[in-house]
């Protein structure tokens, strides 16, 4: 079969079959100028050291390294690093989760204390009934307060019917005015209605003689009338 030799996962060469260690170096310097030093061989996910009989081998080139003291660094950084004490996360033995266990207890105590919140709410209702009917125990005691207290009504009264007086008084005035007016007016009035009634008076009168003049023309014509009757 032969063995092929792959640098980066790129073909180069290939030998063939039971070679040793010190050959291949020498073919890979021969086809790429590298030295022993700079690569080491793998075959099969294993170092090779000594004699290879047949199949792939990949150069692994090496790299620089630092020059330590990284482990030092991550003892200085996990102490600095505040240890956690939440446990929650963790398991018990039959396999329930610590968090899943404590939500439990504290809804078993919350249900444990739910009458003792109901009764203390009644409580408190029951004292804020009463706060709101009893009686305020505030006291004020101020006697010019209530000297203007007890003068106030006495003035509002005394107010109140000297308004009525004047009220009263300007109607009896409105009233004679009017009384008075309506007497002054009262003779244009009655010349008017006599007035009135000579006019109608004088119409009744000519009416009547108009009257009389029809009547005395009918008599006249009545005799005239029966003069041509006669005559006929």
């Amino acid at each position: 079969m032969g063995i092929n030799i792959f640098i980066n996962s790129k073909y180069i060469i290939s030998c063939g079959d039971h070679v040793k260690c010190d050959e291949l170096y020498s073919r890979i310097a021969e086809k790429t100028n590298l030295q022993p030093g700079e690569y080491y061989l793998v075959s099969n996910g294993k170092r090779l050291e000594g004699e290879i009989s047949s199949g792939d081998v990949h150069c692994v080139l090496r790299q620089l390294g630092g020059k330590g003291g990284f482990g030092s660094m991550l003892r200085a950084i996990g102490a600095q690093i505040e240890k956690t004490t939440n446990r929650e996360a963790c398991r018990d033995l039959s396999g329930r989760r610590l968090r899943d266990i404590n939500e439990e207890k504290r809804v078993r105590a919350w249900l444990e204390k739910q009458g003792e919140r109901e009764r203390e709410a009644e409580e408190r209702k029951k004292r804020k009934i009463e706060k709101l009917l009893a009686v305020p125990k505030h006291d004020f005691k101020d006697d010019k307060y209530e000297e203007a207290r007890a003068n106030l009504t006495e003035k509002v009264n005394d107010a109140f019917e000297e308004g009525l007086k004047q009220a009263e008084e300007n109607k009896e005035k409105g009233v004679e005015e009017a009384t008075s007016s309506g007497t002054k007016r009262k003779s244009p009035a009655v010349d008017k209605t006599k007035a009135k009634k000579k006019k109608k008076g004088t119409l009744w009168i000519d009416d009547d003689i108009s009257g009389s003049d029809s009547d005395s023309d009918d008599s006249e014509e009545e005799p005239k009338t029966q003069k041509k009757a006669i005559q006929n």
